[in-house]
């Protein structure tokens, strides 16, 4: 497949495993962006982690996307050939030790970002930290036996070892995108992480202005991906381990992120969260606060109105779980859920509206879920769909997420008018419950439950299905907050006067 390509764009979007392989959520604003921008000159730079793992595009790329260029940092990581000897330059992996030695808690934040800095810039290409010192060198791997002795209480040097390279090898990769990256004015970075780094150290070499968006605070969801990761091997005999104690493989993973997330918000000025709640956390992980502002996402209400009468006179039973069919949605919740809904509305279905083709092994294991529990015909699983065609048949949205950001799928269905039961994360409870004083009094348009209770989901859903006058109330709550509070006509102009003011110290840089 061919692609754009540009020598020069106003804005480049660096993107880390979304748009325009991946459908919905972070990716589904991306392309509202930019297309809202016609007049801007887009170019697109993907991270992904293999080549095999994204299969084709899931959205066509809009007119204005000049360039598009795409990087799989995990792919080539083996070498086969046999390295020559090399010493590696002494003074680049003493910085680097030294900057490890920071990383420490005492250290002050400024002393070890000025450490990461020096280091980052050493890893450009022509710098003196090189990837095939990195990984060939004498002096990398006695540093790599050393700190293993140290720090690693786990027995097998051969997982450390290879961790430590998986860990770091894509940082050159980065460098090396960075040092070829074409003519921009503005970086805009829809998440810290690698693509993060990216954007920093772009900043870092060329001053161009990095605008960061946070749909969800990436360190948190690693976190929540490396406690529930089987990959990373942690060999203690079992009756040695506390069972409390976090494996050091998983420290290391989690202080690697969080690392690559300062170093963002060091460059990025904006800062923007989703919602209040995330950009005091954005604060707390080394965020500064004056550069921090939050945007929340906003739908739009021409498309979604005309739903409205397009729904039946009585509610729909349907629960409507639209997502991808992934861990951190918790479909199994959902499910175990479904089971005490049908038990006390036998006329209730719950659909499950999302691709499963991201983690198979848990889409089979919420298959296997339904069958034992008896939902065969109760409990549908609808592959992707399009929202305007889920929205007017059904009585109720769900999430039983574990983690969320400020969900596009309950504003849609707000404007459609279907009240949402969600758990208790990210900005749900605002959206549902309001924000402050004068939302709040626009009424409760649905209800929040906790984390993993399929009983507390199964109740709340039970009680506005089966009480009219208690959905209608919620319904139109959902369809007040929505018009006042999150509409894509406020978001886009927020995001014009960030792009405005980023293009105009371009401007002035130039």
């Amino acid at each position: 497949m061919s692609h754009p390509t540009a020598g020069q764009a106003d804005i480049a979007l660096l993107l880390e495993g979304t748009f325009p392989y991946v459908s919905g959520g972070v990716s589904s604003w991306v392309n509202q962006i930019i297309r809202a921008y016609p007049e801007y000159r887009f170019a697109l730079i993907f991270l992904g982690s293999r080549r095999e793992d994204y299969s084709r595009f899931r959205y066509e790329l809009p007119a204005n996307v000049v360039h598009f260029e795409e990087h799989f940092l995990y792919d080539d990581l083996p070498k086969h050939d046999k390295p020559r000897s090399r010493t590696g330059n002494e003074q680049a992996f003493k910085a680097a030790a030294c900057l490890h030695d920071k990383f420490t808690p005492g250290t002050p934040h400024a002393e070890a970002m000025q450490a990461f800095k020096e280091v980052a810039h050493a890893m450009m290409p022509g710098g003196k930290l090189t990837l095939d010192d990195f990984l060939h060198s004498e002096r990398s791997w006695e540093i790599v036996c050393d700190r293993y002795r140290n720090f690693c209480t786990d027995p097998s040097f051969v997982d450390y070892f290879w961790t430590v390279r998986i860990m770091h090898t894509p940082l050159w990769k980065l460098a090396k995108i960075a040092d070829s990256l074409l003519d921009v004015r503005v970086l805009h970075t829809i998440s810290t992480g690698y693509a993060g780094f990216l954007g920093a150290l772009i900043h870092q070499t060329r001053g161009t202005p990095l605008i960061l968006s946070e749909h969800g605070i990436y360190t948190k969801e690693r976190k929540i991906d490396l406690f529930k990761s089987e990959w990373i091997r942690d060999n203690r005999n079992v009756f040695q381990r506390d069972p409390t104690e976090l494996s050091y493989f998983r420290q290391m993973w989690i202080h690697f992120f969080e690392w690559l997330g300062r170093f963002c918000y060091d460059a990025a000025d904006p800062i923007i969260a989703l919602y209040e709640q995330n950009r005091r956390r954005q604060i707390d992980d080394g965020a500064q606060p004056e550069r921090t502002t939050s945007i929340p996402n906003g739908i739009s209400l021409p498309r979604f109105t005309p739903l409205r009468a397009a729904r039946p006179e009585n509610v729909p039973p349907v629960l409507c779980l639209i997502g991808r069919v992934v861990p951190i949605k918790d479909i199994k919740t959902f499910i175990r859920a479904m089971r005490s809904v049908v038990n006390q509305l036998p006329e209730a279905e719950g659909w499950i509206a999302g691709p499963e083709d991201e983690d198979p092994g848990y889409a089979q294991e919420c298959r296997n879920l339904v069958h034992s529990l008896g939902l065969q015909d109760k409990v549908r699983f609808l592959g992707f769909q399009k929202v305007d065609d889920l929205l007017p048949k059904i009585g109720l949205t769900v999430l039983s997420s574990i983690s969320e950001a400020l969900p596009l799928v309950i504003l849609e269905g707000y404007a459609a008018g279907v009240p949402t039961i969600s758990t208790d994360v990210g900005s749900c409870r605002q959206l549902i419950e309001g924000l402050d004083d004068e939302d709040k009094v626009l009424g409760t348009s649905g209800a929040v439950v906790n984390i993993a209770d399929p009983q507390a989901m199964a109740d709340a859903a039970i009680a506005l299905l089966r009480d009219e006058s208690r959905w209608q109330a919620a319904s139109r709550a959902a369809i007040a907050r929505v018009e006042r509070y999150y509409t894509d006509d406020l978001m886009f102009g927020r995001y014009r006067a960030v792009y405005e003011q980023a293009l105009a110290a371009a401007g002035k840089a130039d």
